[in-house]
């Protein structure tokens, strides 16, 4: 599918000369009432078999004429939309076709019927073929009420519009009805004639039907008045649409009839599944269906708002965030950051695979974390929650996960991605990885080439990079692999492949990476041994369920152990935080540097050691990074340069190329943003050198506006900035903020920072 229009509201011009509307019922009137609306200056013509409607259309001001007889309206038109029902629409195009030479002779025929492969036939039995001229589109909107006089400007706004045109289809003709649509104020979307018809049928066409069915079964009833009487809410949102035009409906459930009947199969297999588990009591089935069922629903309201997670995958436009962070500001107080986004998704994924039921508290509710959860729904995992951060996952074995319906999203996440790739390699069936844009540009060969090794089929786009498609059934066997550079992404991917091995498999890694694969899998008593800078498993194992607690996240904490660190009087407490000495490197380059930090109430939890970090202002000074802290506090580095922006003098990092393919390329999108607020830096290819303010009687930069770049760690790394900014800080493109730390806003706003939030996904 392909976004053509990706300004939802946002309304462009439409140039036509003369539109010609065929049916000028709802969808036409509304058509013609959007395009007024919006400025339009042609001639809107209407052809109707109803007299009195083309007379209201003119009495409305929304057509300037119209008649019965189709041809005799065709004179010098630039446009014909047919708007007939389905079924109509062969004898409107015979019409068509023999008086065509009457229109202009650049002349584009589209429509508006929800059915296009039925429509497509229409149009080679009457053209002789689809000619290039002509653009099928279908806009998803309507309403229960129907005529010219039910015609709303608003129909379309923020709706979309599928376009199926022809591979043979004129540029022009198919530039000129995206460009009408966008004057309607809707989104243009493309995609296959078979595509839609089969995307249709199930998102609206089985609807419909169902509803139709439901409402005329207990209508038929004898105690039907009671049952009404006394129906709820929940009966009238459900039958709703059982209002609608009925000859209509009729039409499409007709002339879509194959892919009706195969999402009705669906449906009733479904539904089969469904009275099998209520017969029998099976409460892990139903609770499967009931999580996944009510997920779903929660995903598609957030769809339709233009919120989710899953946006870029349904190829909605994300919705576009943008923090405003007042210079100056506080930096006080006690709280407990979101639970660890790695250990999180980890949890999620062993628990999966364990035998028994896995208890999650601290779980992570960001968006990446919830698309992992959501996966796992897809392949056949009951999961309750989360609420509260408490997960329950019921587990299937090592061999008990299903095939998915269709690609399984991850988000923005790397990590999941990564790690779904060495999970999925071992399975029967095949799969497809994906995430938003912004992940569909980072690197996956770094995993699928090792798995190839171990015997994987795995296809990756241009350049290694995802969408991933993983041929299951492969006999993965161990090996030994000796990784060219640090990531804790890569060890975990091949220690989760390795599970389904035959063998040994074998990890080398460079320099210590964090390992909440190892110690979790330990937990859930799959056996992982380590010696030195190699870690190794047995193929074969199973895993058995348990309680996880997740620490808080030490990268979110990172945030805000700078902003006590830069600010003069700052105080703040930061509770239950992970300190596992595979993700210190924060604690450490801070200490390095100068910062009074302390560890409190040190413990372990589920093998990972936890504490509550204080920290207090005290003056920084810049220090060449030590190399063997780098990959300890890879994602750290954002927020780090900005306590290198802060310091006495130049702070100097090198051996991090890595961070060039995170989310963005972090060195230079943190050196444009630095540029921009006016700290003096030099960029390496693997590294920056930031020269500091050490006075802290004064502003330590300017303010400015900066890209993100839709990378949540840059966005909040300048957010933490304006406590020592002298001017204002616009932040841009901050909606994946969300993918890692939900309630961000709020929490720096307790702490004494002044930020407001505009646009969509307002945290």
């Amino acid at each position: 599918m392909q976004v053509l229009a990706s300004s939802a509201g946002v309304r462009s011009s439409c140039q036509e000369s003369h539109l010609l509307i065929v049916g000028l019922g709802l969808i036409g009137g509304s058509l013609a009432a959007a395009l007024r609306q919006s400025g339009f200056k042609g001639h809107i013509s209407a052809c109707d078999s109803n007299a009195s409607e083309i007379a209201l259309g003119i009495d409305l001001g929304l057509i300037d004429h119209g008649g019965s007889q189709l041809a005799e309206l065709l004179d010098d038109v630039s446009m014909v939309i047919l708007a007939v029902p389905v079924l109509a629409m062969e004898s409107v195009m015979a019409t068509l076709a023999g008086s065509l030479h009457r229109a202009s002779k650049n002349v584009v025929i589209t429509d508006v019927g929800s059915t296009k492969a039925t429509i497509r036939d229409c149009a080679v039995r009457a053209f002789g073929e689809v000619p290039p001229s002509v653009v099928l589109g279908h806009p998803i909107a309507g309403s229960e009420k129907s005529g010219v006089a039910a015609a709303d400007p608003a129909l379309y706004i923020n709706h979309k519009v599928i376009l199926t045109p022809e591979p043979n289809v004129d540029a022009g003709a198919l530039a000129r009805v995206e460009a009408l649509w966008c004057a309607t104020g809707a989104d243009v979307l493309q995609m296959s004639v078979e595509r839609h018809d089969q995307v249709l049928a199930r998102t609206s066409h089985l609807p419909h039907l169902l509803a139709f069915s439901l409402v005329d079964t207990l209508a038929r009833q004898d105690e039907r008045l009671e049952i009404f009487r006394y129906a709820a809410g929940g009966f009238r949102d459900f039958t709703r649409i059982a209002g609608s035009d009925p000859v209509m409906w009729r039409d499409i459930f007709i002339a879509n009839r194959d892919a009706v009947l195969s999402s009705l199969d669906d449906f009733e297999a479904g539904l089969a599944r469904l009275r099998k588990a209520v017969e029998s009591g099976d409460s892990d089935a139903l609770i499967a269906t009931f999580d996944r069922a009510s997920h779903a629903r929660h995903y598609f309201d957030t769809l339709l708002n233009k919120t989710s997670y899953q946006a870029e995958y349904h190829m909605q436009p994300h919705g576009k965030v943008t923090y405003r962070v007042q210079p100056g500001g506080q930096a006080q107080g006690r709280l407990r950051v979101p639970g660890d986004k790695s250990m999180s998704h980890r949890s999620i994924m062993l628990g999966a695979l364990a035998e028994g039921v896995t208890e999650v508290k601290g779980f992570l509710e960001g968006e990446d974390s919830l698309a992992t959860l959501q996966s796992f729904r897809e392949m056949g995992v009951a999961i309750e929650g989360p609420y509260q951060g408490r997960v329950t996952i019921h587990g299937v074995g090592m061999h008990g996960l299903k095939a998915p319906a269709g690609p399984l999203y991850v988000g923005n996440s790397g990590t999941a991605m990564r790690l779904f790739a060495g999970l999925l390699a071992g399975q029967a069936f095949d799969s497809e990885l994906t995430g938003d844009e912004s992940l569909t540009k980072r690197p996956m060969g770094r995993v699928a080439d090792p798995l190839r090794l171990m015997g994987a089929t795995i296809d990756t786009a241009e350049g290694g990079r995802p969408p991933l498609k993983i041929k299951g059934g492969a006999a993965l066997k161990g090996l030994y692999y000796d990784m060219p550079m640090a990531s804790a992404q890569v060890k975990s991917c091949l220690l989760l492949a390795g599970m389904y091995a035959e063998g040994e498999t074998r990890v080398r890694e460079p320099a210590p990476t964090r390992d909440h694969t190892e110690r979790m899998l330990n937990g859930f008593g799959y056996e992982v041994s380590r010696e030195g800078d190699t870690c190794w498993l047995q193929g074969g194992g199973k895993l058995t369920a348990g309680p996880i607690d997740v620490p808080s996240d030490i990268s979110s904490a990172t945030f805000f152990l700078v902003a006590a660190a830069i600010t003069p009087g700052a105080d703040i407490t930061l509770e239950h935080v992970g300190i596992n000495p595979t993700r210190v490197g924060v604690i450490n380059i801070l200490s390095l540097m100068g910062a009074d930090l302390a560890l409190e109430n040190e413990h372990e939890v589920g093998g990972e050691p936890v504490a509550d970090i204080r920290i207090r202002y005290a003056p920084l000074k810049g220090i060449d990074i030590p190399v063997d802290q780098v990959p300890l506090a890879i994602d750290e580095f954002p927020a780090l340069f900005i306590a290198a922006a802060n310091a006495q003098g130049k702070t100097r990092l090198r051996g991090a190329e890595e961070l060039r393919v995170k989310e963005s390329d972090r060195i230079q999108a943190m050196a444009d943003g630095l540029a921009i607020l006016g700290v003096e830096h030099t960029v390496v290819e693997d590294g920056i050198d930031i020269v500091g303010n050490a006075d802290d009687a004064v502003a330590s930069y300017g303010g400015g506006r900066i890209d993100s770049l839709g990378d949540h760690r840059i966005a909040m790394a300048f957010a933490i900035a304006s406590l020592r900014a002298s001017d204002e800080i616009i932040i841009d493109d901050c909606a994946n903020v969300a993918t890692s730390f939900p309630g961000f806003v709020a929490l720096v706003q307790r702490i004494g920072m002044q930020v407001s939030v505009e646009g969509a996904n307002a945290d």
